[in-house]
């Protein structure tokens, strides 16, 4: 099958086609994507409503690019796979009602995709995944731990109890003045910095180890900034601090939950997967204990169409179909 998929479910509107036979295994013939942050810098993140607006600017020339990338026409197209939620409402309704449009113009199979479940298999675009594996998402609206057990079957292990990381890392590049996206910032930042510059706690859920907070580090910067220390401590040393925190606060629950499970895969994805500490310090943890690290290229951790087409297309070679009443929702469970 061809599939193309439509992503709208925050400020980046993006769109792909793939090529697939077999459920988990598929050939991105192309992933196009129309990024926002010139947009909501300015702000210090993301507006809802400009989001929404400008993808109806770009929702069909991104489709149209990903298309002659790919080198096939809109007809070629065998099914649609789109994101139906969760993210924000209004940005989704875009992304969606194009969907519905295609779907019903040439009378092609359409389906709405989790947009967790698009992070939990994006994997699989670059890697061949034996199920079940333990998944850790997390980005600017998620961070959760998952047992992918088959397609259609996941079980959440834990999650966030306040803030995501990714908003983490947004929320304490503005308190520094670093400007949008911050997780890109701090994570090059940090590179010239002292990780233990500055005391930062790591929270701990008493109960879950499996769940995580970060409402607590972004606090802690604050009440530093506002120091006497912090007039006098160097950008860098506080980006180090943090990310450092962070990155502990996310692999010990990682780490808890593998061993509880036995998975010797475990799969990072999602936009702040893109971090490098992230990435070598999960890595480094899970080969010390015989288990291996699995982790999308930078370009499919980030939200992207690719990952919608693979988790939508289990179904659609099933012969599977939505109907076009479906609609977008802002909190869809997984």
């Amino acid at each position: 099958m061809l599939i193309l998929g439509i992503e709208s479910s925050c400020d980046d509107a993006a769109a792909a086609v793939i090529e697939t036979a077999h459920p988990g295994r598929a050939r991105v013939l192309s992933s196009t994507v129309a990024n926002q942050d010139d947009i909501h810098r300015a702000y210090g993140g993301i507006v809802p409503e400009l989001a929404s607006r400008n993808h109806v600017i770009t929702i069909l020339p991104v489709i149209e690019r990903a298309l002659e990338t790919a080198g096939h026409a809109l007809s070629d197209i065998d099914g649609i796979a789109v994101t139906r939620g969760p993210g924000l409402v209004g940005s989704l309704l875009v992304g969606l009602m194009c969907a519905k449009g295609i779907a019903h113009s040439l009378g092609r199979p359409m389906v709405g995709v989790n947009h967790i479940e698009g992070h939990l298999l994006a994997p699989m675009l670059e890697h061949e995944l034996a199920m079940p594996y333990l998944a850790l998402v997390v980005s600017g609206g998620h961070t959760a731990l998952f047992v992918v057990e088959d397609f259609g079957r996941y079980c959440r292990l834990g999650s966030t109890r306040d803030d995501a990381a990714g908003e983490a890392f947004d929320k304490v590049a503005k308190l520094m003045g670093l400007g949008y996206p911050g997780g890109k910032v701090i994570d090059e930042l940090s590179r010239t910095g002292n990780r233990k510059g500055v005391r930062i706690p790591r929270a701990r859920i008493k109960g879950a180890p499996m769940d995580f907070s970060f409402s607590g580090v972004k606090t802690a910067v604050a009440a530093w900034l506002a120091s006497e220390m912090g007039a006098t401590t160097e950008s860098a040393d506080l980006a180090a601090s943090f990310q450092e925190a962070v990155v502990d606060m996310l692999i010990r629950p990682t780490m808890e939950a593998a061993r509880a499970t036995g998975a010797e895969t475990v799969a990072l994805t999602g936009g702040v997967a893109a971090n490098s500490r992230l990435r070598t310090r999960l890595a480094e943890a899970l080969e010390s204990e015989g288990r291996r690290l699995v982790a999308p290229s930078l370009k499919y951790c980030t939200d992207n169409a690719a990952m919608i087409a693979i988790a939508g297309s289990y179904r659609l070679l099933r012969g599977e179909a939505d109907s076009l009443d479906i609609d977008a929702q802002a909190n869809l469970a997984l």
